[in-house]
């Protein structure tokens, strides 16, 4: 095996990359300039300026779908206001947290005490008490005057898990503080995220707000023009490819993201077969790829009270003789499951609220039917490959049951 192993390793290393640059294709790189972003870019920073004269700029959230180019054109603009305020000697400190994260900020407690070690103090990952924490952050933000901007990005992630409570205390930390002074800001894929927060904490807020609106195909086939001239070496896409990448992106509700993924997942699998082309058909290939990809990360990320209605549906799935499962048999196994692994049950109406939005993301099919006189249920049915079923079956087990 191990002969076999360094064989496919040496052929690797044999064969001529498709690829000058990998990185210009992933989400963490910032370009030199943003594209087709510039209202909102201009708009952020007019927002932010004020903190280059040491004072603070109005909290800001930032609105849209995946791949619509928030994280980029913020991450962006921090880079740039960094070397201005460097150039300038103005003390501004940028701290970038992804609130998506498992174990960084996936409960209050995690998230400040991440947001502390980011400047150098060490926190233990549990122990102390929430408001010890919240008090060590205060004072190591205070130990010097500086403007410090806390960029939470899915920021709807963490209130959904850990309440608004957290957004409201982050928005009276500089009433606690008597150097420094802090401005929030969030990102989230939820256009109605701010929406839902209690109106105090909104009030408390006092936010402005940026919508970034879905590329089009015309603009997508743009971005991915530039990137894939950095990207890839000369004469290697085939014809149509750029165009059919845009339009998949395009369908699927403008993701800039999805398309540069896409693509590299082409590139990827093209050098794999050992072409000289990135064809259309790779296209095709890295769009399924992808897509399994995506529904295994989709139930990774879910909370845990989702991964159990799921794991239900699936354990009801493989014991029922008939097609398709009733939302009572899932609410039952869904109780018992609850009890043996430490969860506090919901109540049926909510699961069957769980039911509707795993519909949504396309993970299970629920059509809802009349029984007359004895209501309506859902009649739900598994959408999922065999092979993926039994991958997110495992994760799902690892998640409720370690």
């Amino acid at each position: 095996m191990k002969k076999e192993i360094n064989n496919i390793f040496e052929q690797f290393l044999k064969k001529e990359s498709l690829f000058k640059s990998k990185k210009v294709l992933q989400a963490t790189y910032i370009p030199e300039e943003i594209r087709h972003r510039d209202s909102q870019v201009t708009q952020i920073a007019n927002i932010l300026s004020p903190a280059l004269r040491m004072e603070k700029p109005s909290n800001i959230f930032i609105y849209g779908k995946t791949g619509t180019g928030k994280t980029l054109s913020v991450r962006y603009l921090a880079e740039q206001m960094l070397t201005m305020a460097d150039n300038k000697k103005v003390p501004l400190k940028i701290i970038y947290i992804n609130c998506k994260l498992k174990k960084v900020a996936d409960t209050e407690y995690r998230l400040i005490a991440q947001l502390t070690r980011e400047f150098g103090k060490e926190i233990p990952p549990t122990g102390l008490p929430t408001d010890e924490v919240y008090n060590i952050f205060f004072k190591t933000l205070d130990e010097e005057k500086r403007i410090v901007l806390l960029i939470l990005d899915e920021i709807d992630q963490v209130v959904k898990k850990a309440g608004d409570g957290l957004i409201y205390n982050l928005t009276r930390i500089n009433s606690e503080l008597k150097n420094a002074q802090t401005t929030i800001v969030g990102i989230s894929n939820d256009l109605i995220f701010s929406n839902n927060i209690d109106p105090r904490v909104k009030s408390s807020l006092s936010e402005e707000e940026v919508i970034f609106p879905p590329y089009n195909a015309v603009q997508l086939q743009d971005i991915l023009k530039e990137r894939a001239a950095e990207a890839f070496k000369e004469e290697v896409l085939g014809e149509g490819v750029l165009q059919k990448c845009a339009a998949y992106a395009a369908r699927e509700h403008g993701d800039a993201r999805r398309a540069l993924e896409l693509l590299r997942v082409a590139g990827e699998l093209a050098e794999r077969r050992g072409s000289d082309k990135i064809t259309m058909k790779n296209i095709d290939e890295a769009e399924d790829t992808i897509e399994r990809d995506r529904i295994l990360e989709l139930v990774k990320n879910q909370p845990k009270q989702f991964q159990a209605t799921l794991y239900s549906i699936i354990i009801n799935k493989s014991s029922s003789k008939t097609k398709f499962i009733q939302t009572g048999d899932v609410y039952d196994t869904y109780h018992k499951l609850c009890i043996k692994v430490g969860l506090r049950p919901l109540t049926q109406r909510r699961v069957s609220d769980i039911i509707a939005e795993l519909d949504m993301l396309g993970v299970i099919n629920a059509k809802v039917i009349s029984k007359g006189r004895f209501g309506r249920t859902r009649e739900i049915s598994l959408i999922l490959p065999p092979s993926i079923e039994v991958r997110i079956k495992k994760i799902l087990e690892e998640d409720l049951f370690t």
